[in-house]
């Protein structure tokens, strides 16, 4: 994810997901000479996420309706622990939909929240 505050986000997706694992700086590929970037890993369940800055960033937030990333979403195993998940969100004062079930186009329960760019996330189990 390209983002405006690198360090920012870097701090913001470590207290979410509550680790301090991050795996150094490279080269933003094929743009060398105007960004870099970051990951951040979470141990448990193994998602790495990396994280871009660059120059040519305006700094405008993001809106899924134009062409790119639409939302990125999280897979849980359970709606116990989908509560669990919005419980840690209250507690990080994180703005959420709560858990919302829907049927269409398939059962599945979602929360829906936004990081500091304004990208919407979700943890989302089935049924």
């Amino acid at each position: 994810m390209t983002v405006t505050d690198i360090d920012a986000s870097m701090a913001w997706y470590q207290r979410l997901f509550r680790t301090d694992q991050v795996l150094g700086t490279f080269p933003h590929l094929e743009k060398e000479e105007t960004g870099y970037g970051t990951l951040l890993a979470e141990p448990r369940s193994g998602v790495v996420i990396a994280f871009h800055t660059n120059t040519g960033n305006q700094g405008e937030a993001f809106d899924e309706v134009r062409t790119g990333l639409d939302h990125l979403s999280f897979s849980v195993a359970s709606r116990e622990e989908l509560q669990a998940w919005a419980a840690w969100l209250d507690e990080l004062g994180i703005e959420h939909t709560g858990v919302r079930h829907v049927t269409q186009p398939f059962p599945i329960s979602t929360v829906v929240f936004r990081d500091l760019d304004n990208i919407q996330l979700e943890f989302v189990t089935a049924g």
